[in-house]
């Protein structure tokens, strides 16, 4: 379960950056601001993880699902690219890795 964990938090911190870089490419781009909010959740969630914080977990799961439905709604397929497929890959392992913590955390 540790690699479960340190992997996830991993992808986290990465996808954190990765949210925070189109604000230094483009700032006056709508989407670069939210996206500075959830990188600074998301690489806070990873730091959590790493940390083995108590509910580091369900916030693994719940930013991520949100962050997927946001992507899909807000920025949809008109912008699609490179990057967002990556986090949405990122944002997929991790919330299944989370859920996998939290289910054998329950079990234990």
């Amino acid at each position: 379960m540790k690699t479960i964990r340190c992997v996830a938090a991993l992808l986290l911190v990465i996808t954190g950056v990765m949210h925070v870089l189109p604000m230094f490419k483009e700032v006056r781009d709508a989407n670069a601001l939210p996206m500075l909010g959830f990188g600074i959740v998301y690489f806070t969630i990873g730091v959590l993880l790493f940390m083995d914080k108590k509910y580091a977990s369900i916030l693994g799961v719940v930013f991520p699902l949100i962050g997927l439905g946001v992507g899909f709604g807000v920025v949809g397929l008109k912008n699609w690219d490179v990057i967002l497929s990556i986090m949405f890959i990122i944002d997929a392992v991790v919330a299944i890795g989370c859920l996998i913590l939290l289910l054998n955390k329950n079990k234990a």
